[in-house]
């Protein structure tokens, strides 16, 4: 039962976008059941899975979790867009279904909303792959109006984020082109116009592992950035248009790696050397994909 004090409280909704996750499926429901921050509702959206997730799903009994099947599969953003239209809270939380949540994340992060010029509430997280987890940010991370610091370096986790509903677009929040960068270009707009807060601990767990999406396809991900970098153009200045390219550069270096074949990862190297020569790129170019998977997590 909701006491009293929590009924006083706005409620969240979150925002789980299912696809045959039933690997991680329980633990990311148990981390969302155990919050202490009760005021909140689970928006399921199985976006027609055909493995065992929804018997998953139908083993917890909590009376706020609520689940929709999609009519047909769609996109991971058309999918969170759809999911929102059943969202009742005034605001909105994500995670995926092999991620996980800290106990006290709503709970802290729900109290930096009484600041009513705050947009964005998000933290830092966990890197977890197999056994092992490292904190994503070991530096300050910054809040405030951080449209120039997420340019220079983008580091919003959208299962660390809760997000005021009345700061989001009306009609559709995602825009639904991109399959990779939809979080990243949600991040940017909102960031234009309002205040983020941050919690500087880890409050999630972002799972690391061989099917995750973004690392699979790794030249959508360079050709939606090169997408975002052309429609953003007219809007941001030079320094900062330098910077995306950089970090589109980067991306195609990693993705060349990631393909296994060296003489077309040696040829991009030296063409763009002067953007990307660094002694982290130097190993990546020659040490051994199997070897980069061990040391480096984003492999």
């Amino acid at each position: 039962m909701i006491g009293s004090e929590e009924k006083k409280k706005v409620s969240v909704s979150i925002i789980l976008n299912c696809y045959n996750g039933e690997k991680y499926l329980h633990e990311a429901l148990q981390s969302i059941e155990n919050q202490n921050y009760k005021n909140w509702e689970l928006i399921f959206w199985d976006n027609r899975s055909t493995d065992r997730s929804r018997k998953i799903f139908d083993t917890f009994s909590n009376k706020n979790f609520f689940y929709f099947r999609s009519k047909t599969h769609s996109s991971l953003y058309a999918a969170r867009n759809l999911a929102i239209q059943k969202a009742k809270g005034k605001f909105i939380s994500f995670i995926d279904s092999d991620d996980t949540w800290c106990k006290d994340k709503l709970l802290e992060q729900m109290k930096l909303f009484q600041d009513k010029k705050v947009a964005v509430v998000y933290g830092n997280l966990w890197l977890k792959k197999e056994s092992k987890r490292k904190k994503h940010m070991n530096s300050i991370i910054p809040e405030g109006f951080i449209h120039s610091n997420l340019i220079n370096n983008y580091y919003v986790g959208i299962l660390t984020s809760v997000i005021r509903r009345s700061c989001l677009p009306k009609k559709k929040i995602f825009n639904e082109k991109y399959n990779i960068i939809g979080d990243y270009d949600l991040f940017l707009r909102l960031s234009k116009n309002y205040k983020f807060k941050a919690i500087q601990s880890p409050v999630a767990t972002y799972r690391l592992h061989d099917n995750n999406f973004s690392k699979l396809n790794k030249k959508l991900e360079v050709d939606e950035f090169k997408d975002w970098l052309k429609r953003n153009k007219s809007n941001l200045d030079k320094e900062s248009y330098i910077k995306i390219k950089k970090k589109i550069t980067i991306l195609k270096f990693i993705y060349l790696k990631h393909e296994d074949n060296f003489f077309n990862t040696f040829k991009y190297f030296i063409t763009k050397i002067k953007i990307i020569l660094s002694f982290k790129n130097i190993l990546i170019l020659f040490l051994p994909k199997r070897v980069l998977k061990k040391y480096m997590w984003f492999f």
